[in-house]
């Protein structure tokens, strides 16, 4: 009879142990490389399917600027954790047009969170310096995120933004797909 009683208490134990350790604010499976038009329209606002639009809309993501030329990423895994720190293992984020197509050319790159859905944005980033993109595109970020300027890390993230951006610039790359409750 204790036997049993002892078991229960260890497994509900081990359990709650477990709920207790998974502290993640956010995580992403799955990216989506840049593109970096939203559209093209003529000057009068309208639709056009001609060759050359007189205007275009950039596809700007909650105030981040888009990379100038198209980019793939073939995997993205994050996990941001409520003490702040940053997980992301990268594969394949790779140009898509150009005369660099199907490669990585030396680029350093860094993650921001962005928890709101409308402005204004605080921007969660890791080291700003980055870390470098391999010839074939992959990259690990293991990190710490903070404000520029200052602002406490949120106990909650609304609507989970991930954004890898260029080192420089600051432009970004390849977004993050929500996973799991986000």
């Amino acid at each position: 009879m204790w036997t049993k009683v002892l078991a229960c208490g260890l497994l509900l134990g081990a359990a709650t142990s477990v709920m207790a350790a998974d502290d993640t604010l956010a995580a992403f499976k799955g990216g989506i490389g840049v593109h970096p038009v939203s559209n093209g329209v003529n000057d009068d606002g309208t639709a056009t399917t001609a060759a050359r639009a007189p205007s275009v809309t950039r596809n700007i993501v909650r105030g981040v600027q888009p990379a100038g030329q198209l980019w793939v990423i073939d995997r993205l895994e994050a996990r941001v954790r409520a003490n702040s720190h940053i997980r992301v293992d990268g594969k394949g984020l790779i140009l898509a047009g150009g005369n660099n197509a199907g490669r990585a050319t030396g680029q350093m790159v860094f993650a921001t969170l962005i928890c709101e859905a409308a402005a204004p944005f605080t921007e969660f980033s890791s080291t700003l310096t980055g870390v470098p993109l391999s010839a074939s595109g992959d990259f690990v970020i293991d990190d710490v995120l903070s404000a520029t300027p200052a602002a406490a890390f949120p106990f909650q993230c609304a609507s989970p933004m991930l954004l890898i951006r260029t080192a420089g610039s600051g432009n970004w790359f390849a977004v993050g797909i929500p996973s799991g409750g986000n």
